[in-house]
């Protein structure tokens, strides 16, 4: 049975993410970066979320603080004081995931939680902000995905983990793998030498009325490339590039 369409994904055509809310051209998953996207015209930013040591739910790629700002540490091992003084490249403060839906509150925002203690503070946090009907969850692990779902409710959007992955992988060549409980399969080109984005995928996807969102995609050239192929979606370090090729196809709403 096809799934209603989800008002995350109730957009009209093709959706440009900016992803880290462009990481290529400001500090990656800050509000300079968030706010510069939604200027340019993005309805949909994603970012990644990890718990502090109480509680605190935050907008941060990594585990560790090390690679993107000027202090150290465990993120989960450390208190959200400890944490909220260290800026992304030396200026930038870290958000809290409640600010971030805060500040934008027109935004459809992807949240792909990176630890399994992250899932029951996020969904807290997408259900006490009631930013439910404009959050899709994504991960790499399938336990996350459904503890998150079972938590928030069905009406949560949810794209599809590794064993669904399979699943399309293999009704791509005729198998009647079960692919229940998602709305989009959210997926790089390729994982190694195996590619993933093939018309067989996209057909599988688009059978089953499942959106299919490639990430993170930095070439023009290869953006023409997935959107020809009939992909419903691109994650992008440089909003700056998507938009152009969106709006060189009449894909962009001024």
């Amino acid at each position: 049975m096809v799934p209603e369409l989800h008002p995350f994904l109730d957009h009209g055509g093709p959706i440009a993410f900016a992803h880290r809310g462009g990481a290529e051209v400001h500090p990656e998953n800050t509000e300079r970066a968030f706010r510069h996207a939604v200027d340019l015209g993005y309805t949909h930013i994603e970012t990644d979320v990890h718990v502090t040591r109480d509680g605190v739910v935050i907008a941060f790629h990594d585990s560790r603080l090390d690679r993107v700002t000027d202090r150290e540490g465990e993120i989960a091992e450390m208190s959200w004081d400890e944490v909220r003084v260290a800026r992304v490249a030396g200026t930038e403060e870290i958000m809290r995931l409640e600010d971030l839906l805060e500040a934008f509150p027109d935004t459809y925002v992807n949240l792909d939680p990176k630890s399994d203690a992250a899932a029951e503070p996020m969904a807290d946090v997408i259900l006490r902000t009631a930013s439910v009907d404009r959050v899709l969850v994504g991960s790499f692990s399938d336990r996350r995905i459904r503890r998150v779902r079972r938590l928030v409710g069905d009406a949560l959007a949810v794209s599809a983990g590794p064993r669904r992955i399979l699943g399309l992988l293999a009704r791509g060549f005729g198998l009647r793998w079960p692919v229940r409980g998602i709305v989009a399969a959210q997926v790089p080109t390729c994982v190694g030498r195996v590619e993933i984005v093939t018309p067989r995928f996209v057909g599988a996807a688009h059978d089953l009325g499942l959106h299919v969102h490639v990430w993170t995609i930095n070439d023009a050239a290869e953006m023409h490339r997935l959107l020809d192929l009939g992909v419903d979606g691109i994650m992008t370090d440089r909003p700056d590039v998507l938009r152009d090729v969106f709006r060189s196809r009449g894909h962009w709403r001024e």
